[in-house]
């Protein structure tokens, strides 16, 4: 039988994330923009910049299923990303699933008028937002032919940047500050950008070579 050195086969980073996982973590970010952008144009006297989009899922809301679903929606597809990025560590893609439950369950336990911030949805979205914030620690790997944004050094700074959101949007909360809602969206979209950002730099690595 001939020795198989010199036969080459070739392993992509689109073989790594199968085509639906990619096209789940472009849908998460632009779900969410245009869910919460649509509830919010449905809702009379609205200020994105010092209302939450917990307000918008809310009972006493002009169409609270907009952003109902939309919380659905992205959190199924968070959960399809994770399930998907299979280079990833696997630590981190069940620390984003759990997270994405949690985003998810905070739908189905809304702010009210009578509890602003009810126990049952400060538990779902603190679960939703440390998840998403701190999967990149779980997801990094080492080596050569690592995609950058799953080295350490990349995990660890995606953990600061999305912590330092999440933090800004803590403290506007605890503190009434007028910026609130800026501040959730920006941490929202931060949290929704990077598992994209992940599964590009795996899409878009180097093809490995493999000699036999």
């Amino acid at each position: 039988m001939p020795h198989a050195t010199g036969i080459v086969a070739y392993r992509s980073g689109v073989r790594d994330v199968p085509w639906w996982g990619v096209v789940s973590s472009v849908a998460a970010p632009v779900l969410l923009v245009t869910g919460w952008s649509a509830a919010a144009d449905l809702q009379p006297h609205f200020n994105p910049v010092r209302d939450t989009v917990s307000s918008l899922a809310a009972p006493y809301a002009t169409d609270p299923w907009v952003m109902t679903w939309t919380f659905i929606v992205v959190g199924v597809c968070y959960v399809i990303t994770g399930f998907a990025l299979r280079p990833a560590g696997r630590p981190g893609r069940l620390i984003l699933i759990a997270g994405a439950a949690g985003g998810m369950l905070v739908a189905v336990n809304p702010v009210s008028a009578d509890v602003p911030y009810p126990l049952p949805h400060i538990i779902c979205a603190s679960v939703g937002l440390a998840g998403l914030t701190t999967w990149p620690a779980g997801a990094w790997r080492r080596g050569p032919g690592t995609p950058w944004a799953l080295r350490p050094a990349a995990a660890a700074a995606a953990v600061a940047v999305l912590f330092g959101l999440v933090f800004w949007f803590g403290a506007d909360l605890l503190f009434g500050v007028a910026q609130v809602g800026l501040a959730e969206r920006a941490a929202g979209v931060a949290e929704a950008a990077w598992p994209l950002a992940v599964v590009l730099s795996c899409v878009a690595r180097p093809a490995r070579r493999y000699a036999g």
